[in-house]
């Protein structure tokens, strides 16, 4: 899942992209508050970490504009301002969740599957479709009761299919999800992930509709 970081604190900006990566995140940083502005205007982003003190354009600023496009990723303020007014301005601004710093990046990670699995319906931490489950805090795949193992963009786009189980996915949509800015993504990078996919799971898991994309099917239902 594709995040957005906005911190002006380069040592502790850097330390957070890495911790987040490596609990599976795809993670885009910026360090004011007009360049997350910018980079929100693309609507790629599954959630938001968002400072207050920001340069250029405070936090609550931030907030109140994206809320005020119509936008409703998640936001999770993380701050070191610990008083109750400003929690209580973040929360009623249109932040998700609110988060004082120093926080232990397990219980981040967590806050933020949380909130990207609540905004896309789903109650339980497990995302079950069919006879696939997935578990994104143990990143563990198990199909027809037998445990699968997949390479962290295989297990990323198998996701992103699950979050939106029957509704069809574009390759470009896909790619935006799943890579962060400056990587360089293969022409057919989507292609033979859903191709490994298919091998490792069933044929039959994800399809492929001509001209349009690829989803998981919910059971009974037809694209």
């Amino acid at each position: 899942m594709r995040i957005l970081l906005v911190e002006d604190d380069d040592l502790l900006g850097d330390a957070l992209t890495r911790g987040l990566s490596q609990a599976g995140f795809e993670v885009d940083a910026v360090a004011d508050g007009v360049a997350a502005l910018d980079a929100l205007a693309a609507e790629c982003h599954a959630a938001v970490v968002l400072d207050l003190g920001l340069p250029k354009l405070d936090g609550l600023a931030v907030l109140r504009r994206l809320r005020a496009r119509g936008l409703k990723l998640p936001v999770l303020i993380l701050t070191a301002r610990d008083a109750l007014d400003d929690r209580v301005r973040g929360l009623d601004g249109g932040a998700d969740d609110y988060v004082v710093k120093p926080v232990d990046l397990p219980e981040l990670a967590a806050r933020l599957r949380a909130l990207i699995r609540r905004s896309r319906g789903e109650a339980a931490p497990t995302l079950v479709v069919g006879a696939i489950e997935l578990d994104p805090a143990a990143r563990r795949v198990r199909f027809r009761d037998r445990t699968v193992d997949l390479h962290a963009r295989e297990f990323a786009l198998l996701q992103e299919l699950m979050l939106n189980a029957g509704r069809v996915l574009t390759r470009e949509q896909l790619e935006d999800r799943l890579y962060r800015w400056g990587e360089e993504v293969e022409s057919n990078a989507v292609e033979v992930h859903v191709h490994r996919l298919r091998r490792k799971l069933d044929p039959g898991v994800i399809r492929t509709i001509r001209g349009v994309g690829y989803l998981v099917p919910r059971p009974g239902r037809t694209p």
